[in-house]
This record gives C-alpha cells, sequence and structure tokens, in this order.
C-alpha cells in the first residue's frame, strides 16, 4: 500500500468513525421531539445549501440514462436508506439493527461478483468480511446477549443495508465520469426529492418550536455539515480511489465507534465480549487489505 493509497484509507476510516457517532447524535434529536424523517430532511438540506459554495454550479448530468442513476444514488443512500434504518428501530432492537445493517459489505461483495467486472472477489477478502463480521456481532451485543426475531424491524434492517449496498454499486458506475463533488451534490438533491413523498402522507406534523433548542442545532449542523457534506464527499472519493470491495470493508468499522462514543458520552460499559469483537473487526478488516495477520508480518521479517 503506497502512502497515496494509505492517505484514502485514513479517509474511510475517519468516516466511518464520524458515521459511527451519529447514532448518538440522531438520537439526541429524536428524544427533542423531531421524527426520522424531519433529521433526514434537515441534515440533507442543510448539506445541500453548504455544497453549493463549492466548485462549479453544474446542473445536470451528461445523459438522462446517468440522471435516472443519480435519481437511484439519493434514493439508496439517502432516503430509503435512512428511512429503512431509522423505521426499523420502532420495530425491534437496536442491537438486531446494528447488525443486520452490518450485512451491507457481505451484500456488496455479492452484488459486485454479478454487476461488476472491474472488481476482484478471492477466498481471502470473503474470509476477512466474515471475520469482521463476527466481531460486529460481539461489539453490538457487548455482553448482553438479546436477539428476538421481528420480522417488520429486520425485514427494514436488511432492505437499509441493501439499499447501502446498491448505492456503493451504482456509485463507482459514475464515479469514472462525474467529479465526487458532482456527484455528492447530485445524492443530496435526489435524496430530498424522494422523501418529500413521506411527508405528504404521514398522519403527524413537526412541531417547529423544536427548532428553537440550541442542542437540535448543534447536532443538526453535525450530522448536515460534518456527517453528511463532508463524509459523504469523501467517501465518495474513497470509493473511487480504493473499489467497492475494499470500501466497504470499512463499514464494520463503524459499531466499534459507536461503542466508543457510548462509552464516552453516555458512560455504557465495555466489557470483554466487546472488547474480542473489536479485535476480530481489526484483524478482518487487516485480512481484506493484506492477507493474514501472520502471513503478512512473516512476509516482513523476511524483507528486513
Amino acid at each position: 500500500m503506497n502512502l497515496k493509497n494509505g492517505w484514502y484509507h485514513f479517509i474511510a476510516l475517519f468516516v466511518v468513525t464520524i458515521w459511527g457517532i451519529t447514532f448518538a447524535s440522531t438520537k439526541i434529536l429524536l428524544f427533542a421531539g423531531l421524527s426520522p424523517e424531519d433529521i433526514f430532511f434537515c441534515r440533507f438540506l442543510l448539506a445541500y445549501i453548504g455544497i453549493w459554495f463549492f466548485g462549479k454550479n453544474r446542473l445536470f448530468a451528461n445523459t438522462w440514462r446517468d440522471e435516472f442513476l443519480f435519481l437511484l444514488l439519493g434514493m439508496f443512500g439517502g432516503s430509503l436508506y435512512f428511512l429503512a434504518e431509522n423505521t426499523a428501530l420502532k420495530y425491534t432492537f437496536a442491537s438486531n439493527v446494528s447488525l443486520i445493517v452490518c450485512i451491507a459489505p457481505l451484500l456488496t461483495v455479492v452484488l459486485t461478483h454479478f454487476m461488476l467486472k472491474s472488481e476482484k472477489i478471492n477466498v481471502r477478502i470473503i474470509n476477512g468480511f466474515i471475520l469482521a463480521f463476527l466481531g460486529v456481532g460481539l461489539v453490538v451485543f457487548n455482553g448482553q446477549v438479546v436477539l428476538k426475531l421481528s420480522p417488520v424491524g429486520d425485514f427494514l434492517s436488511f432492505s437499509a443495508a441493501l439499499c447501502w449496498a446498491f448505492y456503493t454499486i451504482t456509485l463507482k458506475r459514475l464515479d469514472s465520469t462525474y467529479n465526487s463533488l458532482f456527484i455528492t451534490r447530485k445524492v443530496f438533491f435526489y435524496g430530498l426529492v424522494t422523501i418529500t413523498p413521506v411527508f405528504l402522507f404521514r398522519s403527524s406534523t413537526t412541531d417547529f418550536e423544536v427548532f428553537s433548542q440550541p442542542v437540535v442545532w448543534v447536532n443538526l449542523l453535525f450530522l448536515g455539515l460534518i456527517a453528511s457534506l463532508f463524509c459523504f464527499f469523501a467517501w465518495n472519493v474513497v470509493v473511487k480511489r480504493l473499489g467497492v470491495i475494499r470500501s466497504a470493508n470499512y463499514i464494520y468499522i463503524n459499531p466499534l465507534a459507536t461503542l466508543i462514543a457510548s462509552s464516552v458520552i453516555i458512560q455504557e460499559k465495555i466489557t470483554v465480549m466487546a472488547l474480542a469483537g473489536a479485535a476480530f473487526i481489526l484483524i478482518g478488516v487487516f485480512w481484506v487489505e493484506k492477507g493474514t495477520p501472520v502471513k503478512y508480518f512473516n512476509r516482513k521479517i523476511r524483507i528486513k
């Protein structure tokens, strides 16, 4: 791994760490009285406004086919993903949601095998993904093994994972033609467009007094400008440089970041099971990138 690629690996690690922290921020907004669709709309609207301060103000893609693919990006990586994930929390345990959503890298591998010829899959990658997924399970449960089947909630969680897999693969079809800034802006735009019907058919309305609370604006600015504007742009760059499979591998770090953030912010206890899961995740991620740690370090020793 050369120095330039190492920089993109660091960016991927930073992005998934930020996304892991967003759970606590979203939870604060839910307690304040905002609905899942309110939170998504506000964060994407802030990101869409912010991104217009950068780059050229180009509006449309080169072809209608590409414009349709951008619409799919906005749905898979925006409205459908967040709506499915956040709604799933109403029907099942957060541990179920976290675990099932982390199937996304495995789904990405399977779909990539059939849809993208440029991405190569081997046994090492599969083994690394499975090991990291087992680590995710240990981290998510964190010593409290509570697994209860909920058909609706679990289906929505799986749908969110599938959406993210399709987002990553669709993104790869466009990143060779368009720059990452343009792609990111289109994702925000179509994410906002495709979430609008939800507001037309929902029964409840938003109490706008909630926006008078400083804590609401602090968390919305974090979600909109950092977790969305910066992180979506950075992630699109990472997928472009590292490829679909290697970038998807870093999604496994997400629950680990959530675990650490929870322990710092709300003093949640970290158990031995969670520490073992963290080790599994790191080894699995390393395995996908370099091969097994034993082989890697033996190779380094022989070189010396």
